[in-house]
């Protein structure tokens, strides 16, 4: 009986300490109160990206940028430094940014062309 309680309990403490470890992209997915932006060039936007997202290449990124600021910015690009130095920019400008990193390691999202 008092190995089953322990196991009851492991398994209790188990489950509430994962859900207190939720990643903060998993919050933010959540909550649903993001835009997504790729940051490459057009053409590799062209050549296949996260399911909704917006294409603004970090070359364009300046104070005019127009994006909600009350939604959290995910950014992604090629290899994670586009994306790395627009996530910089994005919070100087005053948004709330998360940074994806590399296209090819994205699981979260859905991918299409």
């Amino acid at each position: 009986m008092k190995k089953l309680l322990v196991i009851l309990l492991s398994g209790l403490l188990l489950l509430t300490g994962c859900q207190k470890q939720m990643s903060e992209l998993d919050k933010i997915v959540e909550e649903n109160n993001y835009i997504i932006v790729d940051v490459r060039t057009e053409s590799e936007f062209e050549t296949g990206h996260v399911k909704d997202a917006i294409n603004i290449p970090v070359e364009t990124i300046d104070p005019s940028v127009n994006l909600d600021k009350n939604k959290t910015i995910i950014v992604y690009c090629r290899s994670g430094r586009r994306s790395a130095n627009a996530a910089s920019m994005l919070k100087q400008y005053g948004y709330k940014v998360y940074d994806l990193g590399a296209y090819e390691s994205i699981t979260k999202f859905e991918k299409g062309a």
